[in-house]
C-alpha cells in the first residue's frame, strides 16, 4: 500500500473588509486565534494561523481587509500587509460574501499572483436563500479563473471540511515547516494586545473610532501566571473618556473580557492591567504608524 507524500503549504486569506476572513481561520483552526467584531478592518496585520493534520501543514494566513476607499496612513500601510503577503503563498483564497460581489472585490481579485493557485470561497451561504446560491456561483464563476470555488458558511462551520480537502490538493508535497504543536507564528504579546483590541470594537460599538490601538508595556511570566501591563491609545480626550467609563466601570468590563480570553488560549492564569493615553493623529503619521508596528 503506498501512503500518500505530506503536504504543506501556504494560503492567503484575502477580501474586502468584513467578508469574514478571520471567523474563517477560526473555524478552520478549530480556536480563537483572529480578532473578529463587525467593525470593518478590525483586522490591521496579516497573522498566520497552523493547521496540521495527519497527511498535510496548512498555514493560514489572515490578512487585513483591503482598503479601497480610505487612503490614511494605517490604510495604506493595511494594503501593503495584503500586497506582500499574496507574493510567497502557495493558494490565494479570495473570500467573499454569498450574494454580493462587486468593484471592491474585483479590486482584492487584481492583487492574486499568476504563480498561485486561485481560490474563491464564498463564505456566509446561511445568510442566503439556499435556492439562489447556484445562480451566484455561477456569475461569479465567470469573473476569473478560479481554480476551485468553494462555497462555505465560518460562522456555522459548514462545508469545512470540503475545503480542507481541496485546499490540500494544491500545497506542495514537503515536510511540516512547524512542530504540530504550534498554532501562530506570532507570540503571546501580541496576542495579549490583539485581544484587547477585540473587546475594545466589541464592548464600543460605534461609540469608539477605529483608531483605537494597543501597546503591551510589560509581559512577564512566572510559575504559569502572566503578568500583562497594557496601555490603550486614543486620539482624542473623549474618545478616552468613552473607553474608561463611569467610574472605570467600562474599562474594567473590556479589560477582564479581554483576560478570560487570554487565559483560555494562553492556559493559565493572567493579571492584566490596563489604562488609556492619548495619541493624537497617528493613523494619519506614517512615523507614528510604523512605531506602532504596522506597515
Amino acid at each position: 500500500m503506498v501512503t500518500a507524500a505530506f503536504r504543506c503549504g501556504t494560503v492567503a486569506l484575502i477580501g474586502r473588509p468584513n467578508v469574514g476572513k478571520s471567523t474563517l481561520q477560526n473555524a478552520l483552526l478549530g480556536q480563537k486565534l483572529s480578532i473578529t467584531s463587525r467593525k470593518p478592518q478590525t483586522t490591521r496585520s496579516s497573522l498566520r494561523g497552523v493547521l496540521t493534520t495527519a497527511t498535510a501543514q496548512f498555514i493560514l494566513v489572515d490578512t487585513p481587509g483591503f482598503q479601497t476607499r480610505h487612503r490614511g496612513a494605517l490604510n495604506r500601510a493595511m494594503n501593503r500587509s495584503v500586497r506582500s503577503e499574496v507574493d510567497a503563498v502557495d493558494v490565494v483564497a479570495l473570500v467573499i460574501e454569498a450574494g454580493r460581489f462587486g468593484a471592491e472585490d474585483r479590486a482584492v481579485l487584481k492583487l492574486a499572483p499568476s504563480a498561485a493557485a486561485l481560490f474563491l470561497v464564498v463564505n456566509k451561504i446561511d445568510a442566503v436563500e439556499s435556492a439562489r446560491l447556484p445562480a451566484f456561483l455561477q456569475k461569479v464563476a465567470g469573473e476569473a479563473e478560479f481554480d476551485e470555488i468553494v462555497p462555505v458558511s465560518a460562522r456555522r462551520r459548514k462545508r469545512l471540511d470540503e475545503l480542507l480537502r481541496t485546499l490540500e490538493r494544491y500545497l506542495p508535497e514537503q515536510p511540516a515547516v512547524y512542530s504540530a504543536d504550534e498554532i501562530t507564528d506570532r507570540n503571546e504579546r501580541y496576542l495579549a494586545a490583539e485581544f484587547l483590541r477585540e473587546k475594545l470594537f466589541r464592548h464600543l460599538g460605534e461609540e469608539l473610532p477605529y483608531s483605537a490601538h494597543v501597546e503591551i508595556e510589560k509581559f512577564e511570566e512566572e510559575r504559569g501566571m502572566r503578568r500583562i501591563h497594557a496601555a490603550i491609545i486614543v486620539e482624542k480626550e473623549g474618545h478616552k473618556a468613552i473607553v474608561i467609563g463611569a467610574g472605570g466601570a467600562k474599562l474594567k468590563e473590556i479589560a477582564t473580557a479581554a483576560r478570560l480570553d487570554m487565559e483560555k488560549l494562553f492556559g493559565g492564569k493572567v493579571y492584566l492591567e490596563t489604562w488609556v493615553r492619548v495619541r493624537g493623529g497617528w493613523t494619519d503619521d506614517e512615523a507614528a504608524v510604523k512605531r506602532m508596528g504596522y506597515g
